[in-house]
């Protein structure tokens, strides 16, 4: 089945055509909402939303830009969405808790040192500012083309670049002191 042959089945509500559409971008949905939240269960809801939104508001679908980028769009909404309405300190661990043992687990050094790598890019996302941070996500983690991100932001082309580049400087900075 094409792909307007099942945007159409979809339309009409082929679950099955709307899960076909969606699982094409579901890997890099799922970066794009785990990159702007920065955890893995603020980007579950953010994910749960945009498949939901994206199901309601299939009609309003134009075909002016491609599926895929349409959906990035909405994950980044919904993603920033919960970012706004995070409360405050909710990854924060009670290891006063002596109910629970401790298990150690023997693991290679290079999945440690992988593991730390992506806590410090997560951690230097989050210090960006949320038009730079989206920028990056989307080009980034999306794949998505600079005239895509111009779309999506409202701003032209020539933002978008600017953004990419303060972003990437303000991260290889960031990194650099989390390295020292």
């Amino acid at each position: 089945m094409s792909d307007a042959a099942t945007l159409m089945a979809a339309r009409t509500g082929d679950q099955q055509a709307f899960a076909q559409l969606v699982g094409e971008h579901r890997n890099h949905i799922w970066a794009v909402c785990v990159s702007i939240t920065g955890n893995a269960q603020d980007a579950e809801d953010a994910l749960q939303e945009t498949l939901i939104s994206a199901w309601q508001h299939l009609d309003r679908f134009r075909g002016d830009a491609k599926f895929g980028t349409w959906l990035h769009r909405i994950a980044a909404n919904c993603a920033l969405a919960v970012v706004r309405r995070r409360k405050p300190n909710t990854d924060t661990v009670d290891f006063t808790d002596t109910e629970r043992p401790v298990v150690l687990v023997d693991t290679a050094p290079a999945v440690d040192e992988r593991v730390a790598r992506e806590d410090q890019v997560r951690a230097a996302l989050a210090t960006l500012s949320e038009d730079f941070r989206e920028a990056i996500v989307l080009r980034e983690f999306g794949d998505l083309s600079y005239e895509d991100i111009a779309t999506h932001q409202g701003v032209g082309v020539q933002t978008v670049r600017s953004r990419l580049n303060r972003a990437r400087s303000q991260l290889a900075a960031a990194l650099a002191t989390s390295d020292a």
